[in-house]
C-alpha cells in the first residue's frame, strides 16, 4: 500500500532510536517522517513548528466562531454605558 510522506526527511525506527537528537537536526527545523518497515508510523515535529501549527488551529476555529456569529444581530453601545 502507497503511502504519502508528509516530510522531506524520514528516518527508520530503528535509527530514530538509536539518535534521536540527530534524527531531528537532519530535518533542519522540519518535521521529520519516522518509518516501520518503510510505512510511515509517527512524525516527530520541533517545538517551533509544532507551537506554529497550534496557533493555525487556534486561528481556525477563531475565524469558524466569527463567522457563526456574523450573522447575529448588531447591538449599538455608547462608550458611557460601558
Amino acid at each position: 500500500m502507497a503511502n504519502v510522506i508528509h516530510a522531506g526527511v524520514t528516518a527508520s525506527v530503528t535509527e530514530f532510536k538509536r539518535n534521536p537528537m540527530g534524527t531531528m537536526a537532519a530535518g533542519n527545523g522540519a518535521a521529520v517522517a519516522v518509518l516501520n518497515r518503510n510505512q510511515p508510523a509517527f512524525y516527530c515535529v520541533p517545538a517551533d513548528e509544532y507551537e506554529a501549527m497550534l496557533n493555525l488551529i487556534e486561528d481556525a476555529e477563531l475565524n469558524a466562531i466569527a463567522d457563526a456569529r456574523s450573522d447575529s444581530p448588531e447591538i449599538a453601545v455608547s462608550l458611557d454605558e460601558l
